[in-house]
């Protein structure tokens, strides 16, 4: 069906997004769904091309999720491997720089 000057497609919220779709404030949801903060930054590996990982933001701070942590991925949240009591036990990042620091020794570690 073509669509006239103006109109736009219909926008689906649970379809699957990629982490260059990620919106920074989509809401983060933990395995037992309860909410567990927003999307603050999407973390990539720029050589790679590859999704390091989210900084999400809670009400106590900013927690860094390690990209085999995060389950799915849709316009609407993002659920992480974690419930409530597991993110809450993820350390407090220092501020982006600390954040990054995180990300890269974890992207160390795997190779």
């Amino acid at each position: 069906m073509r669509r006239g000057k103006g109109e736009q497609e219909a926008v689906d919220p649970n379809e699957p997004v990629g982490y260059y779709g990620l919106q920074v404030g989509t809401p983060v949801v933990g395995t037992d769904g309860r909410s567990l903060g927003t999307v603050q930054r999407v973390v990539i590996h720029e050589r790679e091309r590859l999704l390091d990982g989210i900084v999400v933001q809670a009400e106590d701070g900013r927690r860094f999720v390690d990209a085999p942590e995060v389950v799915s991925m849709t316009r609407s949240r993002v659920e992480v491997e974690y419930d409530e009591a597991g993110f809450l036990a993820l350390p407090i990042a220092g501020g982006v720089t600390a954040t990054l620091d995180q990300g890269i020794r974890r992207l160390r570690r795997r190779r």
